[in-house]
């Protein structure tokens, strides 16, 4: 299975595209949410295309975000 981008549901603060972004490209995702300022504050194109990632890119499934529960503690019924 291929990597994907997703927004990210665990650590976003708008939408969760640099959230995604930075887990897509392995980066720190408050590193990314500063070029995206940066870069907006000297061309503003980094606005539109924040806006059309939102409004494109799906949300993270639900079961990529948390690992599923396993019970680990012993059984106190067991002999």
């Amino acid at each position: 299975m291929g990597h994907r981008l997703y927004r990210c549901q665990s650590n976003r603060v708008l939408a969760g595209v640099a959230g995604g972004v930075a887990e897509f490209f392995g980066l720190n995702p408050t590193h990314v949410r500063i070029l995206w300022v940066i870069a907006a504050l000297f061309g503003g194109f980094s606005i539109v295309l924040y806006v059309a990632l939102a409004l494109m890119v799906e949300l993270e499934p639900i079961a990529a975000q948390h690992p599923p529960m396993t019970d680990t503690r012993p059984d106190p019924h067991a002999a």
